[in-house]
């Protein structure tokens, strides 16, 4: 797994032309993966962020808790159905 996000990382840095990289979220606490992306994205000149690892939390906890103070506050989705697109490609991303 860590080898394929470090391939999958290395590509989206070289498709987009980006020289920094912020790793976040429940992943960046994978100390195995911090290691071989410093060293695999190091050798093409980007530099990694990682945060402290306490502040590596699962992002899912994260959106939930966005969820619930939209629910609190009275808003509703008009539907629950949603596209999802597991392999999208990088090309057709927009950067911002």
């Amino acid at each position: 797994v860590v080898e394929t996000l470090v391939i999958k990382c290395r590509r989206a840095m070289e498709q987009t032309g980006q020289k920094t990289l912020v790793m976040a979220g429940g992943v960046s606490a994978n100390k195995r993966l911090r290691a071989r992306l410093s060293e695999a994205l190091g050798e093409k000149n980007v530099r990694v962020f990682y945060p402290r690892q306490e502040y590596c939390t699962d992002n899912g906890a994260m959106i939930a808790f966005a969820g619930a103070l939209r629910l609190a506050a009275g808003e509703r989705a008009e539907s629950l159905a949603i596209s999802v697109r597991p392999r999208w490609p990088l090309v057709e991303l927009s950067q911002p």
